[in-house]
Parts: C-alpha cells; structure tokens; sequence
C-alpha cells in the first residue's frame, strides 16, 4: 500500500494487518522492516567464527521479525522497532545455541578467567589489572591478550542468558509480578556494570544503549577497534559472572 508520494503507508498497512492477518499484508511489513534483521544481525556476527554460516543466522533473525509482526499489538505505546528488534536478536540467540559452537576446552579457560578475576577484585576491592590477573593465571600479560581474544565468541550471547528477550514484554503488560521481577532484574544489571572498570562502562554504555559499533566506539575514544573488543569481552565476562553468582534473583 503506497501513499501519493509512492512511499509504503506503513500505519495503513498495520490497521489492515490487524483487522484481517492478510498473508499478504504481514509480508508487505516484513518487506519493510527486513533492514532490522541485517542491522541485528551485523552487530551479533562482529566476534562469530567463520564457520558459522552468516545467512542462517540472518534468516533465523527473519522469522523473528515474522513472529514480531503477527504478536504486535499496534494499541501499546512502544515503537515496532523497539519491540521487534528483541524478537529478532532472541531469535538469532536461539540459533546460536543450537550450534553450541564454542569448545569444551575454551569453556574452561573462560571458566578459568571468569573466577581468577572474581577472586582477586573482591580480594583487592577494585577492578584488577591485566598484570595482576596474568600473574594470577600465571601467563604473561601478552597470554592473556590472546586468551581475551579468543573469549570473544562467547561475549555473542553475552546478557541475553540473563535477561531473557519476553521479560520487557511482560513487564509492558503491566503484571505487577513480572513488572517487579522486570526492574529487580535490571537492578542486578546495573550493579554488574558498576563494578566495571571506567572504560569497560563506557563501551557497555555505547555498546548495549547508545547502539554504536565497536568502531564507531574506538572513534570516540581514541582507541584502536581491537582494544575496544577486547574491552567489551571483559566486560561482558564480568558481568556475566557476577549475574551468574547471584541467579537467586532471578
């Protein structure tokens, strides 16, 4: 459906679809917001290894967009866009998982970072220096820059496990249970990224909220795009970890 201008009346195309699901009508929306999944799917694929087949995971992302657009109710005051690029990063994340590509022996060594740098921040009572954690691993600062690289694949799914993709929809529908577990969830999460180091907030911040790449984070602070990857990847590990520790939350 196209307006005089010759552009989609996407609000037309939307009261249509919800007073009769045409077929039709849902693939004219998936049509248009199809850049969503690409956009989704590009900032997943930064730190995914080659063998992982990008079409799949961008097509998994379209079935996402699919199940957005027929669960979407047009009457609640969020934008589609919000809403859908949830369904579409879960669905991608549900891909991922089914792949379980990361290797047994690199769980254990994410393992292993995961609680060396537990144990020494809460010993040392702020965040821990690479020396400090190298000289905890016993390897050298340059070991642990490879290592940190190689963890990078599992920062994929990286806050997802925790806060799963239905937990704002639920919260939007105004159940006062879920709206509750809603916000004591996001309270966790923001005590996880306090106890970050300055720079490692700041790249979550952009990353995660103000939606930015890792260049264009590198950009603005001055730094070379594989130092910002390697600083979301600590973060990300950290965070996990201490939302892990206290699952008794959630």
């Amino acid at each position: 459906m196209e307006n005089n201008s010759g552009k989609i009346n996407v609000d037309a195309l939307w009261r249509q679809y919800k007073e009769n699901k045409s077929v039709e009508i849902r693939n004219q929306l998936a049509e248009h917001y199809l850049p969503l999944v690409r956009i989704v799917g590009g900032r997943l694929a930064i730190s995914l290894p080659p063998h992982l087949d990008k079409d799949d995971l961008l097509s998994s992302g379209f079935f996402g967009l699919l199940d957005a657009i027929d669960r979407f109710d047009i009457s609640r005051n969020i934008k589609f866009e919000t809403y859908a690029g949830v369904r579409i990063r879960g669905a991608m994340i549900d891909y991922l998982r089914s792949k379980d590509w990361i290797p047994v022996t690199m769980r254990q060594k994410i393992r292993k970072y995961e609680q060396t740098v537990y144990r020494l921040e809460n010993e040392l009572g702020r965040s821990a220096t690479d020396k400090e954690i190298a000289a905890a691993l016993e390897i050298s600062v340059d070991e642990l820059q490879v290592l940190v690289g190689q963890c990078n694949a599992a920062t994929v799914i990286p806050l997802e496990e925790y806060l799963q993709t239905d937990s704002a929809e639920s919260a939007a529908d105004n159940n006062p249970a879920d709206a509750m577990e809603f916000l004591e969830l996001k309270d966790m999460l923001a005590k996880a990224i306090d106890k970050l180091a300055e720079k490692e907030r700041i790249v979550i911040s952009l990353y995660y909220y103000e939606e930015l790449t890792l260049k264009e984070i590198s950009l603005i602070l001055h730094l070379s795009e594989a130092r910002i990857s390697q600083l979301h990847t600590k973060a990300v590990l950290k965070m996990r970890n201490y939302l892990a520790r206290n699952k008794s939350v959630f």
